[in-house]
C-alpha cells in the first residue's frame, strides 16, 4: 500500500514549525530564569551590602557604644550585639569606656547589623581590622556581661565564664549589679547607688 506523497510533504512544513515554536518558548523561559536569578543576585548582594559598613570610630559614649563616621559624612551610634557594660554611676564604668577606647577610638571597624533599636542606634557585630570582635574583647577582659536575654551565643557565655573565673575586671567584685538589673531597680524607684561598690569606678 503506498501512501501519497503530497501528505507526507505537507507534514514537513508543520513539524518544523511546531519545532521553532518549542525552541523559542523554551528560549523564553530559559531568558526568564536567567533574569530571575540575576535579580535575587543583586538583591542579595544589595542585602549583604546593607548589612556590612565600614568606618572610623570617632567617639566612644560608653563601655558598649561608639559613634561611627560612615561613607557621605554620616554619623551613625553602635550598640554592640550581645553585651551589657557598666552605665554612668557604675562601678567600672569609665574602666570599661576607656578600655573600649583603648581598642576601637580612631580606627577602621567594620559592622555587621542585626537591627535598629528604638534609639534609632545599629545593634552589630563590630569587627577590628586584625579579626577580634569587640564584644568578645569586653567581656574577655571582664568590663561587659554577656546579655543572655539578647544573644544566645555560646562563645560569650564561655568568656564570661573564664573572666569570672580569673577575676577580671568587675570579678574582682564579689557580687557585681547588671547594668540591667540596675535600670530594673531605677523603674522602680529603687535608689542603687548603695548597692554598688564605688571603688571600682576608680580603678
Amino acid at each position: 500500500m503506498q501512501y501519497p506523497i503530497q501528505s507526507v510533504s505537507m507534514s514537513i512544513p508543520k513539524i518544523i514549525t511546531i519545532i521553532t515554536l518549542l525552541l523559542s518558548i523554551l528560549s523564553c523561559c530559559s531568558t526568564r530564569t536567567t533574569n530571575r536569578l540575576q535579580s535575587q543576585t543583586d538583591v542579595e548582594k544589595s542585602e549583604q551590602s546593607e548589612q556590612y559598613k565600614t568606618g572610623k570610630v570617632i567617639k566612644v559614649l560608653d563601655g558598649d557604644t561608639f559613634e561611627l563616621l560612615m561613607e557621605g559624612n554620616e554619623t551613625v551610634k553602635v550598640r554592640m550585639e550581645g553585651i551589657d557594660a557598666p552605665e554612668g554611676g557604675m562601678p567600672y564604668y569609665r574602666v570599661a569606656k576607656n578600655y573600649l577606647s583603648d581598642l576601637c577610638a580612631g580606627k577602621e571597624v567594620t559592622i555587621e547589623i542585626k537591627e535598629k533599636d528604638h534609639y534609632g542606634r545599629y545593634i552589630a557585630l563590630t569587627y577590628l581590622e586584625d579579626g577580634r570582635e569587640l564584644s568578645h574583647e569586653m567581656v574577655r577582659a571582664g568590663l561587659a556581661w554577656h546579655y543572655k536575654q539578647h544573644d544566645d551565643r555560646q562563645s560569650l557565655a564561655d568568656l564570661e565564664i573564664e573572666a569570672r573565673e580569673a577575676k577580671r575586671g568587675l570579678w574582682k567584685e564579689k557580687n557585681p549589679m547588671s547594668p540591667w538589673t540596675a535600670r530594673g531597680l531605677r523603674r522602680k524607684g529603687v535608689s542603687t547607688k548603695d548597692s554598688f561598690n564605688i571603688q571600682g569606678d576608680n580603678q
